[in-house]
Parts: structure tokens; sequence; C-alpha cells
């Protein structure tokens, strides 16, 4: 039988402990990275978490005449913040009336300042909220594109009807009056007045035919600088009070952090502001 040569073991056994030695080392180090990955993906996860906390749904009551504006900027909102907008439209009357008797709005943006106001005096409103977010603009309008050049069109012997919002409820009703008072036409063209609760329904009077003019937002039939259709006469702003539309945040609507990040989006951001002059309104600085 062969014999093996003994310098062979004197080769061979020392270095078993050295493989052995880095292989923990290595199982160490690979067992450190699991641990590192493992803690970065819990710390992602916790912050996905904490951004779903603070996204909110956000509860707006909009005045009817900043339907156009309101839903173009409202998905650049959500985009941008994770909120959700949950929006209403109508008469700042009716909708103040509804917040009295606890409708769960977070904000109001009314067509008026006097709502607004009234909100905070009477504790429905939260104090230092409110600014003003648009400056409105009244417009006598027709969707028959010949029909309006001034507000001669009032008399025209076509125009049976005449639509108009509620001046108890809408103040694009209220200035339509002022203006008429400022003509000394009032007399004249009241019997032919078709009186609507808010300027959504007074628009829909016109566009549809209803009626054959009516005093509507100029935002409803303008956009970028020109009439989208029919025809128009934009009403001079001395012959009625000026249309300040302010915001508010309401009691409800305290506690929510989007309700807050809405209005300052609303109140500083120049996407918004571009979209407001677009369709017409005045901006106070």
């Amino acid at each position: 039988m062969r014999k093996v040569p003994l310098f062979f073991y004197g080769i061979a056994e020392p270095s078993r402990p050295t493989l052995n030695l880095s292989l923990m080392r290595f199982n160490t180090a690979h067992g450190e990275k699991i641990m590192q990955m493992k803690k970065l993906a819990a710390a992602l996860m916790l912050a996905g978490l904490a951004c779903a906390v603070a996204a909110e749904e956000v509860r707006v009551a909009v005045a009817a005449n900043f339907m156009a504006p309101m839903k173009e900027f409202a998905p650049l909102y959500e985009k941008a913040t994770g909120d959700k907008l949950v929006v209403s439209y109508g008469a700042t009357g009716a909708f103040y009336a509804q917040i009295k008797n606890g409708a769960p709005f977070d904000v109001l943006l009314a067509a008026d300042a006097k709502t607004p106001a009234k909100a905070v005096k009477e504790g429905h409103g939260v104090a230092g909220t409110t600014f003003t977010y648009a400056v409105g603009k009244l417009v006598l309008w027709s969707s028959d594109a010949a029909l309006v050049k001034d507000q001669k069109a009032l008399l025209h012997p076509t125009v049976k009807k005449v639509a108009v919002a509620d001046a108890r409820l809408a103040p694009y009703g209220e200035a339509a009056l002022q203006a008429l008072d400022a003509l000394k036409m009032k007399e004249a063209v009241e019997p032919k007045f078709v009186v609507s609760n808010n300027i959504g329904k007074t628009f829909q009077f016109v566009e549809s035919g209803n009626t054959q003019i009516g005093f509507v937002a100029l935002s409803q039939c303008f956009k970028n600088g020109a009439f989208t259709g029919g025809s128009g006469w934009v009403v001079p702003q001395d012959l009625y009070k000026p249309i300040l539309q302010d915001a508010v945040q309401l009691k409800a609507g305290e506690k929510n952090a989007g309700a807050k990040r809405f209005l300052d989006y609303l109140k500083t951001s120049n996407e918004a502001a571009a979209i407001r002059e677009a369709y017409g309104y005045g901006t106070v600085r």
C-alpha cells in the first residue's frame, strides 16, 4: 500500500480555519446588508403611510359663477397635494342657510364678501381665514350672436324675457338691479324678468333660449379675452358695487389641514390666479 507523504497534512490542515473565518465574515456582512434593507423598507413604508394620513377630503361649497375655473384648477390642486376636493355648486345665500343648519362644509367660496364675514361673526366661520379670492364682473348676454351690442338690447322688440338671479340670494342678481337703476331702465325691464335662485340657473335659461337675454357672470360665457359664444355687453363696473368674492374656512373644517392647504393654494398660487384671470375675474392684490 502506497504511503501518503506527511507534508500533505502539514499544508491542508491549517487551511480549514481560514476558510471558516472568511465564511463567517461573509455571513456577517450579508446579514448587516439585509438588516439595512429591512430598515430602509420600513422607513419607506412609514413615509408612505404618513403621506396617506396627511391627505384630506375637503368639502367645498362654491358659488355657481365660479364653477368653470373651479373645475379647471381642482384636479391640478388634487394632483399637487393628494387631497380630495368634494365640490358643490349653488347660490351663496342658499349655502349659508345650509351651513347654519349644520351642513358639513369645510370651506365656502362665496359670491360676495358679506356672507363669509357674517359666517365668522355668527360663529360658523374661522376668524382670520377670510380673503377676497376673485372680483366678479357682470355681463348682459344672449346665446344669439347678433342680439347684444349694448344695454339697448334689453328694449329690443324680440326680447320678451330677461333672466336675472334673485337679488336676495345671489350677488350677481343684486348687481343687475343696481345696474338697471343706474341706467334708469329698471321700470321698463322688470316686467320681463325670469328670476332664478342662483346665477347658474340664470345662465341656463339664457343659454337654452328659454329667455332671449339675461344678466350673468362674465366667467360663464368668456375665456381668454373673448366670448365663448353668443353676444354680450360687459356692464361697466361703475354701474354696480364691486362684486368682491370672499373665501372662508368654516368651523366644520377648522381641524382639516386640507382646508387650510386649499385656501393657501387659492390665495398664493400663480396657477390659480392665471385661471381666474382667463375667465375674466379681477384679483385683489
